[in-house]
């Protein structure tokens, strides 16, 4: 899927003028390539974590790889927009990095399974 997603941004890239296309155009450059980057990023932290944390379990490394592949694909994007809009700045970069690290850090802290609730029943 991941391969499907690139070839859909090369023939967005090589066929729509971003001059002269409508929102449709646009919508589909970036969530093309949206997708191929969540795929690729995926791909690629799956792996990494799969060699180094071998005592992991399979599912656990792939739940956090698409997490975290999603997050970076969302920087990489809004940056894209933001440089096409001419808003790109170190500062607004800085504030989206900021933001998606407290989200990454809220989905961690959601998704750990509160152990200190039947402590008192050992």
């Amino acid at each position: 899927m991941t391969a499907i997603c690139w070839t859909t941004w090369f023939f967005v890239l090589f066929t729509i003028n971003p001059l002269i296309t409508n929102w449709i155009g646009l919508l589909m450059f970036y969530s093309s390539i949206f997708l191929a980057l969540v795929g690729t990023a995926a791909l690629a932290g799956f792996v990494v974590r799969f060699v180094a944390l071998k005592h992991e379990l399979a599912w656990r490394l792939v739940k956090e790889a698409f997490r975290q592949s999603f997050l970076f694909s969302i920087l990489i994007v809004v940056s894209l927009v933001l440089l096409s809009k001419g808003l790109f700045s170190w500062l607004n970069l800085l504030f989206l990095v900021l933001g998606l690290s407290i989200l990454e850090f809220f989905l961690i802290s959601y998704a750990r399974p509160n152990t200190n609730v039947n402590q008192h029943n050992l």
